[in-house]
Order: structure tokens, then sequence, then C-alpha cells
């Protein structure tokens, strides 16, 4: 349950591709939220079952469901690569690092797992978008026939408003984390 709504969390956090001015500062929120959904997730799911790997067990399983919802993009006609694929996998595998290395203590998953979730994740999701098409370019040549003019996509203004959206949501991502890894922890012990 809380993968699948998860899930339907993050599912549009993609959708920055189809650049504003705003791109930037929607790469931040998004990097954000998906950071925080996954470290609740993940941590609920970890502490739960006590066991290391099933937080990225849970990531995985928010990454192929969101290939699957994402799936309708190809009805459309769109490319794979216009499909931000989510990166959730490599942050998930430091959360259950963190939780293995400190012989399953509950407190420093929360502080070191919460810090390394919401540092990394951003990082990562850059990397992803560096390896795909161009969405600008990819955004132009497969447009969408029901798009009202207001939401035709227009070049970004990169740097508008500050110089690096992986800093910001990697420090903004790595203290909020702590707090969602808390929750996450939390959640085990409501009665």
């Amino acid at each position: 349950v809380v993968a699948v709504n998860s899930t339907l969390l993050t599912i549009n956090a993609g959708d920055y591709i189809f650049y504003t001015d705003w791109a930037w500062t929607s790469y931040t929120v998004f990097s954000i939220s998906q950071t925080l959904m996954l470290v609740v997730g993940a941590t609920y799911y970890l502490t739960f079952t006590g066991v290391p790997g099933t937080a990225t067990y849970y990531g995985l399983i928010m990454t192929v469901y969101t290939w699957v919802a994402k799936g309708a993009w190809f009805a459309l006609g769109y490319p794979y690569d216009f499909i931000v694929t989510p990166v959730w996998l490599p942050s998930a595998m430091l959360l259950d690092l963190a939780y293995w290395a400190t012989k399953k203590n509950k407190h420093s998953l929360i502080l070191f797992g919460g810090v390394l979730v919401g540092m990394s994740l951003p990082l990562f999701n850059m990397v992803n978008l560096i390896t795909v098409a161009d969405p600008l370019e990819t955004a132009f040549k497969y447009p969408r026939p029901t798009l009202p003019p207001y939401m035709t996509p227009i070049e970004p203004q990169v740097g508008k408003f500050y110089n690096s959206p992986v800093a910001l949501g990697a420090g903004a991502g790595a203290v909020l984390s702590v707090t969602f890894a808390a929750l996450g922890c939390k959640l085990n012990t409501w009665t």
C-alpha cells in the first residue's frame, strides 16, 4: 500500500522536462518530493522487516510501478527516452547500507540514511537527465496536439533563479529527509 501510494505521488515528477522558465525550480522541487516519498516508504519497510535490502526492494517496486504507469506515453507515440527513468534505486541502496553498517541502529538509519538519500537523489536525477535526449528538442518534435498555447514549451532560463539546482535540491533534501526517515520509523510504532 505504501509503495503504491508513494508511486502515485511521484508519478508525474518527471514532467519538468516540459521546459518552462521555471524548469530548474521545478527540478529542485520534484527532486525533493521524490526524495521524501522514497525515504519515508523505504524506511517504513526497512524498519518493519528489519532486513537490510528491503529499502532497495521498495525502490524497485516504485520503479516498476512507474514504468508501467508511464507506459501510457508509448500509446501516444512518444519515444522511450522521453520518459525520465526513476532513479530511486541507488539512493535506496545507500539507505540499506546505512542500516546495515550501523548494525540496524534505527537512530543512525534516520540520521545517516536520511542525509545520504537527501543528498544523493538530486545528483542521480541530474545524471539521469544528462543521459536522455534533449527534452526541449523532444517536446517540440513530438508536440501534444491537445496542449493549450500557455503550456507550449519555451526556452529554459538556466541559472535565472539560482546557479545549481542540484546543490539546492541536495541541501534541502538532506535536511528534510532526516525528518521523513523519522516519520517512516514512527509509522511502525503507531497503534
